[in-house]
């Protein structure tokens, strides 16, 4: 068999693939192998009946059959993802022995009167859980480090609204910090309006506040008169001082980077509580690789009385029965969205694209029945916000669009979202689009246009769409289709820079990792015991050699 399994190894120049399986072979034959120690406990490798450490290795070069290759290749990959999850669960556990946050023991009147008296709706169980997480988090002792994912329209903001107010009820100011202004001006309206007979102050920061407005908002923050602060990037300057920070909460936490994050850190002697959320579901297996220090929850369930979006797939040949179709929606009073796709690489082309389909759009709608609004990058922001606030209004019916829309726009009364050349959208974008529309009591109406001619990834990112509506369904096929790396971009890519596991395909694989990581740790967290040194001891060498992880947030 020895002559049907032959190892391939990548070559540097002047040595041939017959040399090096020849030098290899001789250093096996000579027992070079044997001085590699075991770096697995023996409960680990009975539990899961994995090979030995050098018989892993010996079959990964030279196996004796294809049973033989597998079972080592098993091993190393429970080795590699082993490390990975033991790694990051002793993150978790040395930042909640570090890092003290004030204790939010009370639960007092700003909590209970908005929660009382002016909830919008009753809670679903999913948020009502996490709530309980997060109280449970900020009461300890401990600083929060946790992530919240919940699909377009789960109900996030409110559980972050609730969390600051157990702040406010604990003497403690919070913050919520959003990537573009755009969000903010959203999540300042939407909050100060749930908060506006409650008593609680609440203000907006943004880089276009004006000097004025931020003496007066400086000089409240610094004597505690302000209880709540909303912003963009701008809350990270250091003129913008608090009296005493106990939350910070970041929205669409991919969009900022470490540093960024970790500035936040610094607005307060003890560390805020840190509240991290994410509308982009993310795979479970990546959660645990990329996240796997921070707490996670998820809001799975969408407020009742919410109907499922429609989503169809036409073909750009169909475009005019599509415009006929939005003409129907918009005679019942409702609004629509037509987005088209901006590339950086090709800004110019897609800057055309948009303006012609906008004559294309206005030129089929005709005045005054029809008023079209227009936002892409290239508006000033104040043009872009006008622009919004005239679709928010029903001023104008349809919204003409790039992906600037993506988050930050909530118009209930829209019921239409058309996404043309919707084949050079990812599925993550996809969703996040379609996730516009159906926040109202209304049907509404996700319609993919593409061209004639669709690769075979293309088709699958339709049929998942027309599908499902699941974000996270939708994020599992995306994680098939583009990889971990993709996924994620390049900021987290050092996590995922896996010699030999794979997070698509090795998903029990990583699982039990993950499970043996925590159970190990939460019976020996100083890695003590006998039966620890092994890894005790890899983990050291791992830690003096190459430090992958740093601060998430």
């Amino acid at each position: 068999v020895e002559d049907v399994l032959q190892p391939v190894y990548r070559l540097a120049q002047g040595i041939s693939q017959a040399s090096l399986v020849k030098l290899i072979k001789t250093a096996f034959d000579q027992g070079l192998d044997l001085l590699l120690e075991e770096n697995l406990s023996q409960s680990l490798l009975e539990r899961y009946q994995l090979v030995s450490r050098v018989e892993s290795v010996r079959a990964m070069h030279f196996p004796k059959d294809l049973t033989d290759y597998k079972q080592a290749l098993r091993r190393v990959k429970f080795e590699e993802l082993f490390y990975i999850q033991v790694q990051l669960v002793l993150k978790n556990l040395l930042h909640k022995q570090k890092f003290q946050g004030q204790p939010f023991k009370k639960v007092g009147d700003a909590f209970m009167n908005f929660y009382n008296h002016h909830l919008p709706f009753p809670l679903t169980n999913a948020q009502k859980r996490v709530l309980k997480e997060i109280r449970a988090d900020v009461g300890s002792n401990a600083q929060m480090n946790r992530l919240l994912q919940g699909d377009v329209g789960s109900g996030k903001t409110i559980v972050a609204l609730m969390t600051m107010l157990l702040a406010v009820d604990n003497r403690c100011q919070a913050c919520l910090m959003a990537p573009t202004e755009i969000l903010a001006n959203q999540h300042y309206q939407t909050i100060s309006e749930l908060l506006k007979n409650t008593g609680v102050t609440v203000a907006l920061l943004t880089g276009s506040s004006k000097t004025k407005e931020r003496r007066i908002l400086d000089e409240q923050l610094q004597s505690g008169e302000l209880s709540i602060l909303i912003g963009t990037h701008a809350l990270l300057e250091e003129k913008v001082q608090f009296q005493n920070l106990g939350l910070a909460i970041i929205d669409e936490q991919h969009r900022f980077g470490v540093e960024q994050r970790a500035k936040l850190w610094r607005k307060n002697t003890i560390p805020p509580h840190i509240l991290v959320m994410t509308a982009t579901p993310i795979p479970r297996t990546l959660a645990m690789s990329v996240y796997g220090d921070l707490d996670v929850s998820v809001i799975d369930e969408l407020p009742p009385g919410r109907k499922p979006i429609k989503t169809l797939h036409q073909y750009e040949n169909r475009r005019a029965e599509t415009y006929e179709f939005i003409k129907r929606e918009i005679d019942k009073g409702r609004q629509a969205y037509v987005v088209y796709p901006l590339i950086e690489e090709s800004e110019a082309l897609d800057f055309k694209n948009l303006t012609e389909g906008y004559e294309y759009i206005t030129a089929s709608f005709p005045l005054p029945k029809y008023k079209v609004s227009i936002v892409h990058g290239k508006l000033k922001p104040a043009e872009k916000d006008a622009e919004m606030e005239r679709f928010l209004r029903n001023e104008t019916q349809i919204m003409v669009a790039t992906t600037v829309i993506e988050v930050g726009v909530n118009v209930p009364n829209a019921s239409v979202m058309v996404i043309e050349s919707a084949e050079r959208f990812g599925l993550s974008q996809l969703h996040q689009l379609r996730g516009r529309v159906g926040r109202g009591s209304e049907q509404s109406y996700c319609i993919l246009l593409t061209g004639n001619k669709m690769s075979n990834e293309t088709r699958i990112r339709m049929e998942t769409m027309v599908r499902t509506n699941d974000g996270f369904e939708i994020a599992e096929v995306d994680l098939k289709l583009r990889g971990p790396g993709d996924l994620m971009g390049t900021q987290q890519s050092g996590v995922l820079a896996l010699k030999i596991a794979d997070l698509v395909k090795d998903q029990d694989i990583l699982k039990a990792a993950r499970f043996q990581a925590i159970d190990l740790l939460k019976a020996d967290p100083n890695l003590e015991l006998p039966q620890n040194q092994r890894i005790a001891y890899t983990l050291n060498q791992l830690q003096r050699h190459k430090n992958l992880w740093t601060y998430i947030s």
